[in-house]
């Protein structure tokens, strides 16, 4: 697989793991009668930092392989 295609693979992988954030909320918010943004912060905040921190993380590699991938096509064009 070239740079690209590992690039593009993290990319989404870092859209699954953001995702993944917000459906967890939404899973913990399901015992909630109520529901209002307060509440659905107070889930976002319970599902803690790890998520988002590997999503960015994930981004950053993802799109530096995407431009590796594109300045190797380039030189070689």
């Amino acid at each position: 697989m070239n740079n690209k295609g590992v690039g593009a693979v993290f990319c989404l992988i870092a859209s699954i793991l953001m995702a993944a954030r917000y459906v967890t909320a939404a899973i913990y918010m399901s015992n909630f009668s109520t529901k209002s943004n307060e509440l659905f912060r107070a889930g976002l905040d319970y599902t803690g930092p790890a998520l988002p921190i590997a999503a960015v993380a994930a981004l950053i590699v993802g799109v530096v392989f995407l431009a590796v991938g594109i300045i190797q096509d380039r030189k070689g064009s």
